[in-house]
């Protein structure tokens, strides 16, 4: 029974990893959309709700779920970024 609870422990670990990643993407993506179409003041409500996330993580998290959660988020930031070149590249072949 110690052997099948383990296993399980270790699936929950992996599920929680990716449940983090995933959480972090979408957290990422969705700061990094709204904040383009915003005012200055939403701006600033994402930004600091954003960090704020982050620090919360650190303090309450585990090391690994705060990981992957950041990994997820800095997928999401460097797809913002790179997507805004190809746009850019499509615009100009527009006109």
């Amino acid at each position: 029974m110690d052997t099948f609870m383990e296993v399980l422990l270790v699936i929950g670990f992996f599920i929680r990893a990716l449940g983090f990643a995933v959480l972090g993407f979408g957290v990422g993506r969705f700061t990094m959309d709204a904040y383009k179409k915003a005012a200055w003041q939403v701006q600033v409500a994402l930004a600091v709700g954003f960090f704020g996330l982050l620090v919360g993580l650190t303090k309450y998290s585990s090391p690994a779920s705060m990981g992957m959660f950041a990994i997820g988020a800095g997928a999401a930031l460097l797809m913002s970024f790179t997507a805004k070149k190809e746009e850019d590249g499509e615009e100009l072949k527009k006109k």
